[in-house]
């Protein structure tokens, strides 16, 4: 990102970029044009993944033809709900779906196939029902399994006999280990990226991650039993036997870290918690509470004196007494997770914060806010645990509850229970999380939004006229590609700090801010808008996004062009200028297709010949005027042309970024010249200038696919090197004579002086270019 990092600086000018990646098209311009697959199949627009699934399969367990053998519409009915899931399981077909309708689904073919009934019934989905198991896909599994929490994974592929017969002992061992462990499972079927990005390259693979350590693959035979004893290796919480020697210590250095703990008294009489259920607790409370254990039938005389005659477990506050039992909370259950859940109720709330000591508190500390309306649910109790997995990120966690402090939470517009983190740069700067409600999406999202330098921005504080560039994410939180796009935005704010300001506007909530400021350009402001719609098709990742900041933002490659400007841009382009121009419709299949190439293709040409798009869903009426009758229409307006209305279309096969190069490029008038063995002698051997050449023949074919690249590095040496070819099937004597052997040849003749014996070589083509010291490739 060199070239970008030093193009950032060189204005001082207020800039205000809008990228409207898929957000506000997402929020007001959606097309519809048929039944809405959402309600096909019964869902809600933010419905994930895993929802997708499981309303598909419960459709097609009743609908399937296999079931319905007397119903002749049952294939066409099923084809609906196939294509609806198969479009909406996509990311980047519900993308296209959500902004454009079904136009924009008009080159893709899926649903047209499907499965059997006993497919549906048995391979599909095979996790998605047990609560337990949390189905992973690409867009969470690296914040699940990063959030410092244990994860034992299963990869499994749909249609492995292996994969079905670990199945029933997979869900005995999540419900096991609920809670000790987070269990994942993850479909390489739909998920083959994630799975081989992981090293998968059998079914089932079990992998135990955690933050900081290497995955750690399991190998033994696949018994519930052996899988708890394996796993339980990596549970490495401490559980402390207490006897009269050290009781004391361990409970004032508990104490002192305001901690209490969770013990348990064995004696003859009655049930004592086992080993392994004790190391359990140990690792599901650590940081919370200290697991500890005491034999009584050791420590006799200590247990007597604790007036302890049977086996008892009990939670002690930090500070209270062990021989006062008012003080501590008597569990009378020996199941793992009911005395897990417990003790989280019992312990101390998060801090909560008020309109008075909001500022303060705040103010120079990173805090994890959780915005709530009164209720209290297990899932806003498990947040307890966020204070100890944020503490090394040194995220503070706390609570503010909007049915007491309306005011606070209106002057951040939060309108329902919600997630924020404010960064220490003052009560403005703060993240607002739009993810998932589980303690592990909500520490990964703590962690990086901490690091990163993205701000949810208001009213108040939107940028207006700054002094600095910002690049605004108009979203609605509804929208999954929005959402997936947010963590990309964080890392790229990490990547260009001190460059460019990173915001976002939920456009649900400020909606006619949204409409205002797309409308209409702020006073001083210069607006940048990215070429065809800025958008960014496929799969979302932040080397993407860099490059569409640089490419298609800051220093855009591709003009878009408005019925205003391309009199003046195109048809009054001055002589020695080329134009291409893309005439697209954004709901068009194959025009989104083309869209990634056609700028790929832009940055190829740049300073050489001109690129620019023409939206002809905003500008319909003109695109009819330029007789545009298909999209995407591809015309080239060449230099130096009669007529100034005179283009030629591209009529090739291939719509690739090279494919389209080559095109514009060969349309330009030659720079290189043709030499023969005179020319050669007299203005190459024996001239006064510097000479790059190409030795070819006609009937090579890399010879072909070279002549444009050798034409693109005559151009850029124009001035300062001469560029000659010289044709080897007419002059072999000469080619042969200087040692050339294969085609195509480059040889580049410096001028060393007249008393210098001028020598060739080849040269590595950036050296040519920046006319650096010679060296060899």
């Amino acid at each position: 990102m060199e070239p970008f990092r030093g193009r950032a600086h060189v204005s001082s000018r207020t800039w205000l970029l809008w990228l409207c990646v898929y957000s506000l098209a997402c929020l007001l311009d959606t097309v519809s044009t048929g039944e809405d697959y959402y309600q096909l199949l019964g869902l809600s627009k933010d419905a994930s993944t895993r929802e997708i699934r499981q309303a598909f399969k419960k459709l097609a367990l009743v609908m399937h033809p296999d079931k319905n053998p007397n119903d002749e519409s049952a294939h066409e009915k099923f084809l609906k709900i196939n294509r609806a899931y198969e479009v909406l399981k996509d990311e980047e077909l519900r993308r296209k779906y959500d902004k454009y309708g079904e136009r924009g689904l008009q080159d893709s073919q899926q649903g047209g196939r499907y499965e059997s009934w006993n497919f549906y019934r048995y391979d599909f989905g095979i996790y998605d029902e047990d609560l337990e198991i949390i189905t992973l896909d690409w867009g969470d599994f690296d914040a699940a399994v990063n959030s410092g929490e244990l994860w034992f994974v299963n990869f499994y592929f749909p249609r492995c006999s292996h994969c079905h017969e670990l199945a029933p002992t997979w869900r005995q061992f999540a419900k096991e280990m609920d809670g000790v462990f987070r269990i994942g499972a993850v479909n390489c079927g739909d998920n083959g990226r994630l799975c081989r990005s992981k090293g998968v390259s059998s079914y089932p693979s079990l992998y135990v991650f955690r933050a900081g350590m290497s995955a750690q693959k399991y190998f033994g035979d696949r018994s519930k039993e052996s899988l708890v004893s394996f796993a339980m290796q990596f549970v490495s919480s401490k559980v402390t036997e207490l006897w009269e020697g050290n009781i004391r210590t361990e409970m004032d250095r508990a104490s002192a870290l305001g901690i209490g703990w969770l013990l348990t008294f064995c004696t003859d009489s009655g049930d004592c918690l086992e080993s392994q259920t004790r190391q359990k607790l140990a690792g599901m409370l650590e940081g919370l509470v200290s697991v500890g254990w005491l034999d009584c039938s050791v420590q006799a005389e200590l247990c007597e004196r604790l007036h302890v005659t049977s086996s008892f477990t009990a939670y002690s506050p930090p500070g209270s007494s062990l021989e006062q039992r008012d003080h501590m909370l008597l569990i009378h259950s020996l199941d793992v997770k009911e005395i897990y859940s417990e003790v989280i109720q019992y312990l101390p709330d998060l801090e909560s914060l008020t309109q008075d000591t909001f500022t303060d508190k705040l103010e120079n500390q990173r805090w994890l806010v959780s915005f709530t309306f009164g209720q209290k649910n297990l899932g806003s109790i498990e947040y307890r645990k966020l204070q100890v997995l944020l503490k090394e990120a040194s995220v503070k966690v706390g609570q503010v509850d909007c049915l007491t402090e309306s005011r606070l939470c209106d002057a951040f517009y939060i309108q329902k229970p919600s997630i924020a983190v404010f960064k220490d740069t003052g009560v403005n700067d703060f993240e607002v999380y739009h993810g998932k409600e589980l303690l592990y999406n909500v520490v990964g999202f703590a962690k990086d939004s901490a690091n990163a330098h993205v701000t949810t921005l208001l009213p108040r504080n939107f940028p207006r006229n700054e002094k600095e560039p910002w690049l605004v994410d108009f979203f609605a939180p509804w929208c999954p590609p929005c959402r997936a796009l947010l963590p990309e935005l964080r890392k790229a704010s990490v990547q260009l700090f001190g460059q460019l300001k990173f915001g976002t506007l939920d456009c649900t909530i400020h909606e006619g801010l949204c409409r205002t400021v797309s409308g209409r350009h702020s006073t001083g402001t210069r607006t940048l808008q990215a070429g065809s719609g800025g958008s960014l098709p496929g799969h979302i990742n932040e080397s993407k996004v860099l490059k569409f900041i640089e490419y298609d933002l800051v220093n855009p490659v591709v003009v878009p062009l408005t019925p205003d400007n391309f009199d003046e841009l195109v048809r009054q382009r001055r002589p020695n200028e080329t134009w291409t121009v893309d005439f697209y419709a954004p709901w068009c299949g194959p025009c989104q297709a083309l869209l990634p190439e056609w700028r790929r293709m832009a940055r190829m040409v740049n300073g050489i010949v001109k690129v620019g798009t023409v939206d002809c869903q905003k500008y319909h009426w003109f695109c009819q005027q330029e007789s545009v009758r298909a999209y995407p229409e591809i015309r080239l307006f060449p230099q130096d042309s009669r007529s100034r209305n005179h283009y030629e279309s591209y009529n090739g096969w291939h719509r690739d970024a090279h494919s389209l190069r080559a095109w514009a490029l060969g349309s330009l008038p030659r720079v290189s010249v043709d030499l023969n063995p005179e020319d050669f002698k007299q203005m190459v051997l024996r001239g006064r200038d510097h000479w790059v050449l190409d030795f070819y023949a006609p009937w090579c074919g890399p010879c072909q696919h070279f002549a444009p690249e050798f034409e693109l590095l005559a151009r850029v040496l124009q001035g300062t090197v001469r560029a000659g070819k010289l044709d080897c099937q007419a002059h072999g004597e000469t080619c042969q004579s200087v040692g050339i052997r294969a085609y195509p040849t480059v040889r580049f003749y410096p001028y060393l002086g007249s008393n210098k014996v001028r020598g060739s070589s080849v040269f590595c083509v950036r050296c040519l270019v920046n006319m650096r010291k010679p060296k060899r490739c």
